[in-house]
């Protein structure tokens, strides 16, 4: 994740452009400077850098000129879990170039040689999610605003961490409260803590503004596990199996802004939270055994339809077809800003097919050949939002 201050030199522009058939990205695109004069690349100072806004499958399209040939940078890293691709367009709308990863940690860049002319840069989210992005224009002998594929992120060796843990702040020893440190990875980078008997053990690490990670070591130095995105941008760890007694050592990162404070917490694993969680998150099909809330929908006729409202935590729903066919499960959003998520497992709990964004838009949409029996259908929203969702659910029979 990307996280960078605006120089307050630089203009802000929240717009999106949809391309559809135009032929001439470059036509309609505002100046990335503001105007066509501090816009131009070649007698910039510093770079010329905007954030863009790119919602319901729209594109961003930033325009600058070149009064002499140069080599030129042109970036775009997404905020969060944004996902950018970029294309450079000449003005006469033919396509210089088109990138999507290679800015490294999903931004994208391009590196090319321009002669002199208006240049404008295209940016789409990969998957038509909604998006914030900054893109940057610049000289290649300018500040990049991504690392670059070729730039790897530092690793953290189970040597590092052993030696830097024999100062870190110590969180006491476990005991049935949790273990609790809040500090940012630039200011706490190593925590440690001790189990003083045999224990299995949950590590969480939340703020998905700093986008954490995490690493935890035995009292031997060993990796004993590790996670960056758990729950959205926030870490978390089970040990579920019993760990000995000793100092145990947590390795922080944040791959986003490193400065903000991320809450570290230490808990006594707890199985049967842990599987709720997996019910919540949708990874798991609930029992039909009534222990878990499942709307029973009962026998499928030739289409049903039903509307909710659903959070971040997974809805679910039943249904029984009474002969072999095509089944088609679609979660469509019901006003706007929403995103809904769609799984389907079979009675027993296997997974059949999942689906976040079919198509060009946020709707989600399932469809798999099956036989007769129940299922289970789970819903719920990406991210932390609550919205009405219509649930489609049709089937086709072979014809006689």
């Amino acid at each position: 994740m990307f996280r960078y201050l605006i120089p307050i030199s630089a203009s802000l522009l929240l717009t999106a452009t949809t391309l559809c058939a135009q032929s001439r990205p470059c036509d309609d695109a505002g100046w990335l400077g503001g105007s066509e004069e501090s816009s131009d690349v070649a007698t910039r100072d510093t770079f010329v850098e905007q954030m863009a806004l790119v919602l319901n499958a729209n594109t961003f399209v930033g325009r600058f000129t070149l009064s002499a040939p140069h080599d030129i940078r042109v970036e775009a890293a997404g905020r969060a879990n944004g996902d950018p691709t970029l294309t450079l367009f000449a003005e006469d709308g033919s396509q210089v170039a088109t990138d999507d990863d290679s800015g490294g940690n999903g931004a994208a860049r391009i590196e090319t040689a321009l002669e002199t002319g208006s240049y404008c840069a295209v940016v789409r989210s990969f998957d038509d999610s909604p998006m914030t992005a900054f893109v940057r224009v610049g000289r290649q002998d300018m500040e990049p605003l991504t690392p670059g594929m070729d730039t790897p992120a530092a690793a953290t060796e189970p040597a590092d961490v052993t030696n830097s843990c024999v100062e870190a702040p110590d969180l006491g020893t476990m005991t049935d409260a949790p273990l609790q440190n809040s500090g940012s990875a630039q200011e706490v980078p190593f925590i440690r803590f001790t189990l003083d008997a045999p224990a299995q053990i949950t590590v969480t690490a939340e703020n998905a503004e700093a986008d954490p990670k995490l690493i935890l070591t035995g009292p031997d130095g060993g990796t004993i596990g590790e996670n960056d995105d758990y729950e959205g941008l926030n870490a978390r760890l089970d040990v579920s199996t019993d760990l000995p007694p000793g100092t145990y050592c947590i390795a922080l990162q944040a791959i986003g802004d490193s400065s903000l404070p991320i809450d570290v917490a230490v808990s006594v694993f707890d199985p049967i939270a842990a599987l709720a969680d997996l019910y919540a998150r949708g990874e798991a099909a609930p029992p039909l055994d009534g222990s878990v809330a499942v709307t029973d929908l009962g026998t499928l006729p030739s289409q049903l339809i039903k509307d909710l409202r659903v959070g971040s935590d997974a809805e679910w729903f039943s249904l029984t077809l009474d002969a072999s066919g095509l089944l088609l499960v679609e979660a469509i959003a019901a006003g706007s800003g929403g995103d809904p998520w769609l799984v389907l497992f079979d009675s027993l709990g296997r997974q059949i097919a999942q689906n976040d964004d079919e198509g060009q838009g946020t709707d989600a949409r399932v469809t798999a050949r099956v036989q007769a029996g129940t299922y289970v259908i789970g819903v719920k929203q990406v991210g932390d939002q609550t919205g009405f969702v219509r649930l489609l659910a049709e089937r086709y029979v072979k014809a006689p």
